[in-house]
């Protein structure tokens, strides 16, 4: 008796060990992987020519391409905001890069009551980590990505310490992680590279379960550095370097006992550089991917790629030399479609179809939505979003946006609107009493060159009225 009830507790639990396994490999790994001022047309697979990106155009010649995708916001936090809580910069608690105090670490954080993607994900059962920069509140405060949803961190938190890619330190969880040879004079280890390790190990440590990886890369951000290597030396002198990043420059701080950390160090070859690190990015990416091959969980996990806003000029970057936006009009901080129209691809085997392009106009916010309805959970609080997975799916139920809201209280005050093939614009909000309202069809303006707004007031007030609905106060973003 005593063995045959042996038996049939091994045979129980032999049963629950095999639906535990099924009903985590019901549910894909998710990874979402984020470039840090990437612009639309520095990827091959959206019209780069100067330089290859040969892992990502993989993704998009395996999975869906989308060319009307946009990023949250025009610069870094405020666009992961969105992303993080589901909600437009008009809702969303942080709008716009603010320090959390004079010679402190990290940012202001963001509201630690609203549902986020990681909650969404560790709802559902899922081991959540974020890899890479934060920016959205230091640690220990509410806005501590421990305090977001997510199980594990590591890398920058605070963004201005970014700036810098030979820092003393990393973030793990509440632990500074000091880095071999570096103190701001001596540059041995290239944070990037102890991400990408920290990615790798967390995928493969959860290789059994369900999980979602957020990836917010750093690169391609200034400052423009690279270790001289292999991918250095296949751009080295390969293009004029015209525009070097040097002395005088008010922005401009070297590796030396007299380092300002939040600027960016002299670049004598930033052309090449940057073509390094967009390579290097493409690299990480195909790292990621093969992992996903080794442990094989590839078919059961949705990859997606894509940036936080367009790209930047700063510390000797060059997005005219590149072609950085594909011809749209601004970089980042602006509001026209180079500032906010973002590369997205995704990647989900036998689910999304290989090689689609798709123009559903969508948006950062949308992911909250769309994660909760891939993984089955309800409780999503509040969002500005829809769910874009009935077009990961091909199927004909896909919602659309009635209309797409940004606000920037930075910069002089700028709003946009897009209303179908409508874009509308407004600058200087907060400088001039009546600030000119800017209105484009993009249907055949896409660089936004032609002005229509005289001619069309039914839809200039129309945009008005939305710009003036979806603003809701915020104390620590004041605007009109």
């Amino acid at each position: 008796m005593k063995i045959l009830l042996q038996m049939i507790a091994i045979a129980t639990l032999s049963v629950a060990n095999v639906t535990t396994q099924a009903q985590s490999k019901s549910k894909p790994n998710v990874i979402y992987i984020l470039a840090d001022d990437l612009g639309i047309g520095d990827l091959s697979c959206y019209g780069q020519k100067k330089f290859d990106t040969p892992n990502i155009d993989k993704l998009a010649a395996r999975g869906i391409k989308f060319t009307q995708h946009y990023s949250g916001s025009a610069v870094c936090a405020p666009s992961r905001s969105t992303l993080i809580t589901g909600q437009h910069t008009g809702h969303t608690s942080i709008r716009g890069n603010v320090e959390r105090g004079e010679d402190l670490e990290g940012q202001v954080a963001m509201d630690g009551s609203v549902v986020t993607i990681g909650d969404v994900f560790k709802n559902a059962g899922y081991t959540t980590g974020a890899f890479g920069k934060w920016g959205l509140g230091f640690i220990d405060s509410e806005g501590d990505p421990l305090n977001q949803g997510f199980d594990e961190f590591y890398g920058y938190n605070c963004q201005r310490k970014a700036h810098r890619y030979f820092p003393p330190y990393l973030w793990h969880n509440k632990e500074k992680v000091f880095l071999k040879g570096n103190d701001y004079i001596q540059k041995v280890t290239y944070a990037p590279d102890e991400i990408q390790k920290a990615t790798l190990d967390f995928i493969t440590k959860n290789k059994k379960k369900p999980f979602f990886a957020y990836v917010p890369f750093v690169l391609p951000h200034a400052e423009i550095i690279s270790p001289e290597d292999a991918v250095f030396n296949k751009f080295k002198g390969k293009f004029k370097e015209d525009k070097p990043f040097k002395l005088p420059h008010n922005y401009l701080s070297d590796y030396g006992p007299n380092i300002d950390e939040t600027k960016y160090a002299s670049q004598l070859a930033p052309h090449a550089v940057y073509a390094t690190m967009v390579t290097r990015l493409d690299i990480y990416v195909g790292e990621i991917m093969a992992k996903l091959d080794e442990l094989g969980i590839a078919d059961n996990t949705l990859v997606i790629f894509t940036s936080d806003n367009g790209p930047a000029n700063e510390g000797g970057a060059d997005p005219d030399f590149f072609n950085g936006t594909a011809g749209l009009r601004g970089v980042k901080r602006d509001l026209y479609e180079g500032g906010i129209r973002a590369p997205f691809i995704a990647v989900w085997p036998n689910k999304i179809k290989a090689g689609i392009t798709s123009d559903v106009i969508s948006a950062f916010w949308d992911m909250k939505p769309t994660f909760a309805a891939i993984v089955g959970e309800k409780k999503i609080g509040v969002t500005d979003g829809v769910s874009l997975l009935p077009t990961f799916l091909g199927t004909k139920d896909q919602k659309q946006h009635p209309y797409m809201y940004w606000e920037f209280p930075q910069a002089g005050g700028r709003k946009a609107v897009r209303l179908g093939n409508w874009k509308g614009v407004i600058y200087d909000i907060a400088k001039k009493d009546k600030p000119e309202f800017e209105l484009y069809n993009l249907a055949n303006d896409q660089a936004e060159t032609k002005n229509l707004a005289k001619d069309n007031p039914k839809i200039v007030d129309e945009m008005l009225a939305i710009m003036k609905n979806e603003h809701t106060d915020s104390p620590l973003f004041p605007f009109k």
